[in-house]
């Protein structure tokens, strides 16, 4: 048995473009965590649903000397834990849709989400930084974001790199993610923290779009540890043992990761 280390998420409604309230928000919440690792949704502080590429422009952000990066440094600090969060990074002319990791001791890394979905194929150029993982002391912590579930190559290449847990900013607006994390835990022997957010945009005259809450942690063996409600602000932190997602024998014969056969893989 390893260390018992304390994960969880805050699920809650984004205003669209008021960063300020955005981040005052989810630092009156994290005052009240206890946590090792706390996942934010995606685009937590500055909202979803962008009309047009100057307000994407306006709304991102630089990594790490921007508001959002600052402020997430600052709580990290004074509550002593590791945050993932989402947010707009502007780098140069290049936005994309990109998460933050930071700690008690500051920035840490910065992940720019590789599939992009629906309309965020308009305003952010395809993530760049490849998939990494951080070992933040108790744990090896991976990023992905959102729509990036849907790919398996995803979570295995974070577990391939040696993730414990993926740490998952989301902004879901269909069904299918909640329960298909439980097969990307159980294919991978990691433990996920899914953050998505709640509420609904409908901005500049275009179909509303409806978050479906159901942030969630799902450990090494597919057992949903805790599961938001749909539509109701949600801070949950619960206890897991990392040390568990380095358990990949399946039984005395397979092993999950010594058993693949990546020459018959081929594109």
């Amino acid at each position: 048995k390893g260390d018992i280390m304390r994960v969880g998420y805050l699920q809650f409604d984004t205003v669209f473009g008021e960063v300020a309230h955005n981040l005052d928000l989810i630092t009156a919440r994290l005052e009240e965590a206890e946590a090792d690792l706390l996942v934010l949704p995606e685009l937590c502080a500055s909202g979803y649903q962008f009309v047009s590429q100057e307000e994407v422009f306006r709304l991102a952000e630089p990594v790490p000397d921007g508001a959002t990066t600052k402020r997430l440094v600052e709580i990290a600090a004074r509550r002593g834990m590791t945050i993932v969060a989402g947010l707009p990074e502007r780098d140069g002319r290049h936005c994309f849709n990109s998460a933050v990791v930071v700690g008690p001791r500051g920035f840490i890394g910065c992940y720019r989400k590789t599939h992009l979905f629906f309309e965020e194929t308009l305003w952010f150029t395809p993530g760049d930084s490849g998939f990494h993982v951080w070992d933040i002391g108790m744990a090896k912590v991976g990023v992905m974001i959102c729509f990036d579930w849907y790919y398996p190559e995803s979570a295995r290449t974070l577990a391939l790199q040696g993730a414990d847990i993926i740490a998952h900013p989301s902004n879901l607006v269909l069904p299918h993610c909640p329960d298909s994390m439980v097969t990307r835990c159980l294919e991978n022997r990691v433990f996920s923290v899914t953050a998505n957010r709640i509420g609904s945009e409908a901005r500049g005259g275009k179909d509303r779009l409806t978050f479906i809450g159901m942030s969630e942690v799902v450990s090494p063996r597919g057992r949903i540890l805790h599961r938001a409600p749909r539509e109701t602000e949600d801070l949950t932190i619960v206890e897991i043992d990392p040390a568990e997602a380095r358990i990949k024998a399946l039984n005395d014969y397979n092993d999950l990761l010594r058993d693949r056969r990546p020459a018959l893989y081929g594109d």
